[in-house]
């Protein structure tokens, strides 16, 4: 997206991140274990669990569900963004929502995020162009503080076109 600010088109890369607070929420979703490296190298699970979602209809068995909004969790980091984490797909529910027997339940921590913004484009391109501006956040500014606890991606209203989406990835930070 390319913002006008003070007479200049200024795109989100170029935006820094605004910090929030997130109140504790609910995911119920399908999950998987995985690192960057296999996902760079085509043989990893996050391309595989979208297919999952739609394809075998995931998204319309989500009991509980708070809005039409999906939402990828990563959480359980082995290290830092070089180690295995785990990747839930799906979306927010009511906290005392059980999850099916072929899904998880995941509780996202409240806590301080800096929220990303992508660029708008097709979703397979600007989500990993923004979690790249994160890599190369450094420590001294807002997003590069990390706690490799969790972080969420949120594709609501904005993200229905696959094509044509942007998305926020909420970085979780010290």
């Amino acid at each position: 997206m390319v913002m006008l600010v003070s007479g200049f088109a200024v795109s989100q890369s170029n935006v820094p991140p605004k910090v929030v607070s997130v109140p504790a929420f609910t995911v119920i979703g399908i999950e998987c274990r995985t690192d960057n490296a296999k996902e760079a190298s085509g043989h990893g699970c996050i391309g595989k669990q979208w297919g999952r979602l739609f394809g075998e209809g995931f998204v319309d068995k989500i009991p509980g569900k708070l809005d039409r909004s999906i939402i990828a969790v990563y959480t359980d980091y082995a290290s830092d963004k070089d180690g295995e984490y785990t990747y839930i797909l799906g979306a927010k529910v009511k906290d005392d929502t059980t999850a099916p027997a072929d899904m998880v339940k995941v509780k996202v921590a409240a806590g301080k995020y800096a929220v990303f913004t992508s660029e708008k484009g097709a979703a397979q391109q600007v989500v990993p162009a923004t979690w790249k501006r994160i890599w190369e956040t450094p420590k001294s500014q807002p997003g590069g503080n990390r706690t490799y606890k969790t972080d969420f991606e949120l594709y609501d209203q904005r993200a229905t076109d696959p094509k044509n989406s942007e998305v926020d990835i909420y970085i979780g930070v010290r």
